[in-house]
């Protein structure tokens, strides 16, 4: 009798277990393990990932050659169209500015590509001497779109006064060392992902801290909060020092990109989660898929939806905000800072409860004081 109520005890303990609602925090034992992670990996990559850098180098290898035409014969007309390639370029960098891994991560792309604000002391310093190295990992912040935004809108008043700066050789080659900097990093990180990285990535199916999806997803919750979250409005804002910092938006000397820059950040970070492929409104393996197969919930509700719901409050937010996100802070910083609750918000959706869910642990430490 005793051996009988022991089995019928671990019966229901085991039925139990297997029906009960994880709220979102703890899969189903195994039941992750099922989920075809290299589906998603392959999505990720052949579908999202490649042709986004594929399109992003195309972008800057027509911003170096348009800086080239320039160079070579500076005028008001060159420099619109410099321009015009410089704000295609940088909102297309939005789009793979969350992939630093692999090729990415080994050259620290996306610091020497948008590290702001500029060092513009040191920068015009150095253009003057004409001594500079900007392989350093010193000069982040005299190189990439923020250094390029100075040297076409922040260089002058005006556009003739810009142009008859680049009567000089000396702006003339760091312009142009800038612009083809950014193109060779790009090209170097877009061969990767050709090359052997592409298969490599796909088939680290482990579940471990170095597989790829433990170790992408990290990276993933890192861009958005430190870098999209943090970089784009908390430090503007000042929300972690009290004191707004208009010199800290990104796009400073455009007075009408900066928002933008913001909106396609999120946008490429949902698409991402939605696992949309680049360029289409198809759909492949991503998180939204993956939280869904693990029936996800929290508070009652499906965690994707919940997530998603929160980018689209983020983004109807982000369209009430000035053109300039300097003008923002500077006119109404209350904006600013409303925009980031709603980004705060959506950290605590990636990092705690989607991370949990899918039992990946952060590896990461935001030291941004918040």
């Amino acid at each position: 009798m005793i051996k009988i109520s022991k089995f019928l005890f671990l019966a229901l303990f085991v039925f139990a277990a297997c029906t009960s609602d994880n709220g979102g925090e703890e899969p189903i034992s195994g039941s992750e393990n099922s989920f075809d992670r290299k589906a998603m990996l392959a999505n990720w990559a052949d579908n999202i990932i490649v042709p986004s850098f594929e399109n992003f180098a195309s972008s800057t290898q027509d911003l170096q050659e348009k800086t080239n035409s320039f160079t070579i014969n500076p005028s008001e007309e060159n420099l619109v169209q410099l321009r015009s390639a410089y704000k295609k370029a940088y909102l297309d960098f939005q789009t793979v500015s969350m992939f630093e891994i692999g090729k990415a991560e080994e050259l620290n792309y996306r610091n020497f590509l948008n590290t702001y604000p500029s060092d513009v002391s040191t920068m015009v310093n150095e253009i003057e001497s004409g001594s500079y190295n900007l392989s350093l990992p010193s000069t982040y912040n005299e190189q990439g779109f923020p250094a390029l935004d100075f040297l076409i809108n922040g260089l002058a008043d005006s556009d003739q006064e810009i142009v008859s700066k680049y009567s000089s050789e000396e702006y003339k080659s760091y312009l142009l060392d800038v612009s083809k900097r950014i193109n060779s990093l790009t090209i170097e990180v877009n061969a990767s992902w050709q090359g052997t990285f592409r298969d490599n990535f796909v088939n680290n199916t482990s579940s471990s801290s170095t597989g790829s999806v433990d170790k992408f997803t990290n990276d993933y919750v890192l861009y958005f909060e430190k870098f999209l979250r943090s970089g784009k409005i908390g430090f503007p804002a000042g929300v972690f020092t009290g004191e707004p910092s208009p010199g800290n938006v990104e796009a400073l000397y455009s007075q009408d990109l900066s928002r933008e820059l913001y909106i396609k950040s999120v946008k490429s970070v949902q698409d991402f989660f939605n696992g949309k492929y680049y360029g289409s409104n198809q759909t492949g393996l991503s998180y939204k898929q993956y939280l869904d197969y693990l029936d996800s919930m929290k508070d009652g509700q499906i965690l994707s939806t919940l997530i998603n719901n929160q980018f689209g409050t983020i983004l109807s937010q982000a369209t009430g905000l000035d053109q300039s996100l300097k003008s923002q802070v500077q006119t109404n910083n209350t904006e600013m800072l409303q925009a980031f609750d709603e980004l705060q918000k959506e950290v605590i959706l990636l990092k705690v409860d989607m991370m949990q869910a899918l039992s990946i642990s952060v590896d990461y430490v935001d030291s941004d004081g918040d």
